[in-house]
């Protein structure tokens, strides 16, 4: 006969779970992953931008969420971070959608997936649309070395600084724009790069109303000048063009002008020494002798 104590071994750390970055359809519902649907039915918690957006997702794809649904957005991802964390850590999975697309990419999830790389935590994707790829893929502009540039700033002067700093970008780059802020975006464009360089104007990408509008700044400026743009906006700017470097003293015009719009004197000279690949040292010194 046993007789030892009615006694439970003590029970150990709970294993950790993991955060999944789920991409959700940009427009088209139709795109939602099998994967997506999967998880949606069987996590344990659901952290979606918007609650409401997610409801009417899992009721297009005719899925149940059995798991708790925790709004996490841009307001409330800085407290909510650590007790998602904390859910995680006692082996939870934890599920993050945005409104559309990959989160983390001009949406929330950076600071959880930050965290979590910092506690050591699982974190994995599911991978599907991205209005980026997309919008680059369309545009009929180079591919093969693009950058994200995300939205640009709403400042006038806050926005000449950025695009000064992509003066001499030659690769492709994608931005992300409200429709009622789009003519100032493309004017400010117009402005920094010149009329002529190439740019798509993206939108609605995957959607019933679907357009792409290919040209040049100073054509898409005057279409966006002269029709009403509505719904979501990618902006795809061709890179810089090569050109013959010149003198220090044939830029000082351009560093001037930059300086006029706000930009200090380095970071001016800074800039348009990288656009045209002369020495900042001696750009800057031709700038000091010309006044």
């Amino acid at each position: 006969m046993d007789s030892s104590p009615n006694t439970s071994p003590a029970a150990g750390p709970a294993t950790p779970g993991r955060i999944v970055l789920a991409a959700t359809p940009i427009g088209n519902v139709g795109d939602a992953s099998a994967r997506l649907v999967e998880l949606l039915g069987t996590a344990d918690i659901v952290a979606a931008e918007d609650t409401r957006r997610l409801h009417r997702l899992v009721q297009s794809l005719g899925v149940t969420v059995a798991g708790r649904i925790i709004s996490y957005h841009e307001h409330n991802e800085a407290t909510r971070t650590a007790e998602l964390l904390d859910q995680v850590r006692t082996g939870s999975t934890l599920v993050m959608v945005t409104d559309a697309g990959m989160p983390s990419v001009s949406d929330p999830g950076f600071r959880l997936v930050e965290g979590a790389v910092a506690a050591g935590l699982t974190v994995t994707a599911v991978p599907g649309p991205s209005a980026v790829l997309t919008a680059l893929a369309l545009s009929g502009l180079p591919t093969d070395r693009f950058c994200f540039e995300g939205f640009l700033p709403r400042k006038a002067g806050e926005r000449a600084g950025r695009l000064a700093d992509l003066a001499g970008e030659r690769r492709t780059m994608v931005f992300f724009e409200a429709p009622h802020r789009l003519e100032v975006m493309l004017r400010a464009l117009r402005e920094r790069f010149g009329p002529e360089r190439p740019v798509a104007v993206c939108r609605e990408l995957t959607k019933t109303y679907e357009e792409v509008i290919r040209g040049s700044l100073d054509e898409l400026l005057h279409w966006a000048e002269n029709n009403e743009v509505r719904g979501e906006i990618a902006v795809v700017l061709g890179g810089a063009p090569e050109q013959a470097a010149g003198t220090p003293e044939d830029h000082v015009a351009a560093v001037n002008e930059l300086v006029a719009q706000g930009i200090r004197l380095k970071e001016a000279v800074a800039a348009v020494a990288e656009d045209v690949r002369v020495s900042k040292r001696e750009l800057y010194s031709a700038v000091l002798a010309a006044r």
